[in-house]
């Protein structure tokens, strides 16, 4: 890493526990949100998770979002949302819950992770 700042969108540090369920497995597992932003967050946990897979992701006060593995390394990984969320309503309290807010989330192109790559393009080494 360069050390130089390339996110076009802000995001806080912070500590939360977040529901996850990879595609087709009927398991949710607790994972730690240690930075989340309107279009994504970084998860911790003993969660095994590929570049690509599809997750649906459980947020106090947010609720179920969609999205998909952005990047990978040892146990942190990155996720791209399909849709934009409001994340601070994430730090509110959970009695101050998100039912006399406006809607959490909105449709947003500029934050999906890439495709996975085809297995028949990769070259081997």
């Amino acid at each position: 890493m360069s050390g130089v700042e390339t996110r076009t969108v802000s995001r806080d540090s912070l500590f939360l526990l977040a529901g996850i369920r990879v595609e087709q497995d009927d398991e949710v597992h607790k994972v730690r949100v240690r930075n989340l932003s309107d279009g994504g967050m970084m998860g911790e946990g003993t969660i095994r998770v590929q570049r690509g897979n599809r997750l649906e992701i459980e947020l106090r006060n947010v609720g179920k979002i969609e999205g998909s593995v952005a990047w990978v390394q040892d146990n942190r990984f990155g996720i791209a949302f399909d849709e934009e969320i409001r994340s601070n309503l994430a730090r509110k309290p959970a009695s101050e819950g998100a039912a006399s807010e406006a809607p959490a989330s909105q449709t947003s192109w500029a934050h999906r992770a890439p495709s996975a790559p085809k297995p028949e393009t990769l070259r081997k080494i």
